[in-house]
């Protein structure tokens, strides 16, 4: 009699069991798949380097002012300045990692 209400209680906790094994069991697969990943790296160091590469890139249209470098996440650099001279000048915004990723070119509109 005492073996059939240990064998009732058990099934009746199956269904929570079996709620937490998948949460293991997911919890387990998304560890895996983050550390499959690697550690994000830090790029830093290369802000002088990302300065430069972005103001070369900027310098085709014109005088290069740097208004702005942020490391905006772990391997991502944002450099922020304007490019040109009077009427004709614009501002940009060049993302780099470990290279110039994106590079947006705009016109400033003049004060009214």
């Amino acid at each position: 009699m005492r073996r059939l209400a240990v064998l009732i209680v058990v099934l009746g906790m199956a269904p929570t069991l079996s709620g937490c094994v998948a949460a293991l069991a997911l919890s387990a697969a998304d560890l895996a798949v983050r550390s499959a990943q690697g550690t994000p790296v830090s790029n830093e160091h290369l802000k002088p380097v990302a300065e430069a590469a972005c103001s070369a890139q900027a310098a085709q249209y014109g005088a290069v002012k740097v208004i702005d470098v942020e490391q905006r996440s772990m391997s991502k650099i944002i450099v922020w300045g304007t490019a040109g001279e009077g009427a004709a000048r614009r501002s940009f915004e060049c993302h780099y990692g470990t290279r110039i990723t994106s590079f947006k070119l705009r016109a400033i509109k003049p004060p009214r």
